[in-house]
């Protein structure tokens, strides 16, 4: 490893480290503007200048100036200061200096660096330049005007999202940053441009004009949108959430975050349940809490055994699942189940349906096989991963309809029959690797037999087997054994038997089935499962409650609270809680923490947050290679995959511009 001395101490840095780097291993901090620890390497801010020795006698740029060994690196010398004061004088020569009317502003690095590393005036009286606005979507608002020319947003769509739709045209001072015919950016990760923007060139639209960070306050939260567990910080101004932005966690969300996440945010304000209701002579009419409960006390007087079932939808944390299933378990009931989309796989062990190679660890695959999974919508910020994977060498198969995944992909058809005869060019990529990995998704687990091909797919090829589930719920509720032999099936089947269906949160399912079952819906908002309700109880949102997720590899994750639910919804387990001594099955617990003691001791690994690795499962050789049918995603559109995303203005605007070709026409700014 090199040794440097950094302002006359030296350290040690690792091989193919930059000066930049460097530097900020002794604790020096360089401004910047183009240099992202995550993109490839620009250096056409120069803000980060630094004086190096041996090294010619001016300040070089410092993010792409390797370090080696015996360098003497001075961070603070006059000439250092005198050049980052020109190079800052220059980036504001054009810039239109508004911020008082700037969304970046109390968060922008340009103010920040400018009051930091600039001058106090400034020597230009030149007429600034102006550039027009561009059109880059539903979420991304362009105020080019501000633009400095960092390039961080072209080089993320390519680098990163893989949709080369934003570059440069023009020269000098003509130079603009702009979308491929000023469309709308077609990427799910979108959205994550504002976020590297380092001044106000680049903001979020629907949150444009709305707030000042200084008036928000920020809580950490778990997003719900898809299995992945993207961490989140959730802003909010009193009792309404006004954006969540990512926080990171090398783990899993790195620093991204897809769109979905980013702006489903405002449907949880709109076509909310904030009443309990009972249907009476055919209709809905509003009731009290004290009427609901009796209304399904009365139902369940008399119930036992499997006359009481119960369906947990996607969204759902933790501790509700947890409380509804000791419910069930109070009647002698085991009709429980959270795989609203019929998938049928083992539950007996959680490395059976599990991502096993873990998201980070994905990264290192040399060969990997897609079975009935689209990551790009399923999971984006695990196709991200595969994306790295693939240019460190990786090999990507799929067996499915054929998407764009932003990477090369050998499709071998769209059946699952081809599992039972896959080609030696498969065979021989896979023979041998380590960290090789098979990836299942749920449009393969549909099918009969699906999963124990998919296994023993995995187990010839000597590689680890991987589930890439949709839903946020689904791992930890089968953690806590909410599963059914048979799945949403058998309940179906018994439906002329049941004395009552709870849908926790279940809307992603046909419930028609169940027309005339009395039904208890315990939800947000007035989605899907509300169709056949007999009554209906509000419910907190996870912006709302404190709630604990289990994402897709097994990780537990804590979320907290950000703003009280509204009118008279209430936290999904308090209302069970409540339920229970109505119907004489008091549950064992009054409080959170006693909730989450009783999960913990019953569970041991879902009690502390973090990764519990369990022995994998071994699959059957040769098994199910007779398996066949035609292979249908589980989401048909990206945007709109549960009640909040379908209450959400911008979302519904993403799928009707970016996925179904909507044309939509804007007044001149």
């Amino acid at each position: 490893m090199p040794k440097v001395k950094v302002d006359g101490v030296e350290i040690e840095v690792p091989q193919g480290a930059t000066v930049l780097q460097a530097c900020e291993l002794a604790g020096k901090e360089i401004p910047r503007f183009c240099y992202h620890e995550r993109l490839s390497i620009a250096g056409n801010c120069r803000m980060c200048l630094v004086e190096v020795k041996p090294g010619p006698p001016k300040p070089q740029a410092s993010c792409a100036l390797p370090a080696a060994e015996g360098q003497e690196i001075s961070t603070m010398t006059p000439d250092v200061k005198k050049a980052r004061e020109g190079v800052m004088e220059f980036l504001l020569i054009n810039h239109p200096l508004d911020c008082p009317i700037c969304d970046q502003g109390g968060e922008c690095d340009l103010q920040d660096q400018s009051i930091a590393y600039g001058r106090g005036h400034s020597r230009f009286h030149e007429n600034k330049r102006a550039v027009t606005e561009k059109y880059m979507g539903p979420v991304v608002k362009t105020v080019m005007t501000r633009c400095i020319q960092c390039t961080r947003c072209v080089r993320f769509a390519e680098e990163v999202a893989g949709v080369e739709e934003i570059g440069a045209v023009g020269r000098g001072e003509n130079m603009q940053i702009t979308s491929y015919l000023e469309g709308a950016v077609t990427s799910e990760l979108s959205g994550n441009v504002v976020d590297l923007c380092p001044v106000g060139a680049l903001v979020s639209k629907p949150y444009s004009f709305e707030a000042r960070p200084w008036e928000l306050r920020k809580i950490p939260g778990i997003d719900v949108m898809d299995a992945v567990g993207t961490n989140i910080r959730i802003d909010h101004r009193f009792r309404e959430v006004m954006r969540a932005l990512p926080r990171l966690n090398e783990d899993v969300n790195e620093e991204w975050a897809h769109d979905k996440t980013r702006h489903a945010v405002d449907g949880l304000v709109r076509r909310r349940l904030d009443r309990p209701w009972i249907r009476r002579e055919g209709k809905l009419q509003p009731a009290t809490w004290a009427e609901a409960f009796q209304a399904i006390a009365a139902q369940l007087d008399g119930a036992t055994g499997d006359q009481v079932a119960a369906i947990a939808g996607d969204l759902q944390d933790l501790e509700s699942i947890y409380a509804l299933k000791q419910l069930l378990r109070a009647y002698g009931s085991s009709l429980h189940e959270s795989r609203q989309d019929g998938a049928r796989f083992d539950v007996s062990s959680p490395a059976a349906y599990r991502f096993n190679a873990t998201i980070a660890g994905i990264e290192t695959a040399p060969a990997i096989l897609l079975i009935g999974t689209n990551p790009r919508w399923e999971a984006p910020l695990v196709n991200t991963r595969l994306r790295k994977a693939v240019k460190a060498g990786a090999r990507v198969f799929r067996i499915g309809p054929p998407v764009d995944l932003t990477y090369p992909v050998i499709d071998l058809g769209s059946d699952l029959s081809a599992l039972g005869n896959l080609p030696q060019e498969v065979r021989d990529t896979f023979s041998d690797k380590e960290n090789a990995a098979v990836i299942v998704g749920m449009g393969a687990l549909v099918h009969e037999g699906g999963y124990e091909a998919a296994r023993a797919a995995a187990a010839a090829l000597g590689a680890s087997f991987n589930m890439l589930h949709t839903a946020a719920a689904r791992v930890g509720a089968l953690d806590l054994g909410f599963a059914t032999d048979g799945g949403v099936d058998a309940i179906r089947a018994r439906a002329g038997g049941l004395k009552a269906l709870f849908l926790l949160g279940a809307d992603e399912m046909d419930t028609s089935a169940f027309a005339d079952t009395f039904t208890v819906y315990i939800g947000t908002h007035g989605d899907r499962g509300v169709r056949h309700a007999d009554v209906i109880l509000p419910a907190a949102a996870y912006t709302e409650k404190h709630g604990t997720y289990v994402n897709l590899e097994g990780r537990v994750q804590f979320s907290e609270s950000a703003v009280h639910a509204p009118g008279e919804a209430r936290e999904d387990w308090t209302i069970l809680r409540a339920l229970s001594d109505e119907v004489g099955k008091t549950l064992p617990f009054d409080d959170l923490g006693q909730l989450r003691s009783a999960i913990a001791a019953e569970f041991p690994h879902l009690g502390q947050p973090g990764l519990t690795v369990f022995p994998a499962v071994a699959g059957g050789a040769g098994a199910g290679s007779s398996v066949t049918g035609e292979i249908v995603y589980p989401i048909e559109d990206f945007y709109l995959t549960n009640p909040i995303a379908r209450s959400s203005p911008t979302l519904q605007r993403c799928s009707a511009e970016i996925l179904h070709g909507q044309v939509f026409e804007e007044a001149a700014e």
